[in-house]
């Protein structure tokens, strides 16, 4: 009876497990699509400098 009780135990802590992941994932999708759409809305960089080459064009 006390493996029984157990498993229930287990069974209940990776469900409440696996809802925190699926909540902390939406809320990772949630905070990554606002932030596209603030980056499409000010496409602008966040400085006036051009972006540069990291190595120079070969001659």
């Amino acid at each position: 009876m006390l493996e029984y009780e157990l498993h229930h135990i287990r069974s209940a802590e990776l469900i409440r497990e696996a809802e925190h992941e699926r909540m902390v994932r939406e809320a990772i999708r949630v905070r990554r699509a606002a932030r596209r759409s603030t980056k499409g809305a000010a496409a602008e960089s966040h400085t006036s400098r051009l972006r540069r080459l990291r190595h120079p064009r070969a001659a």
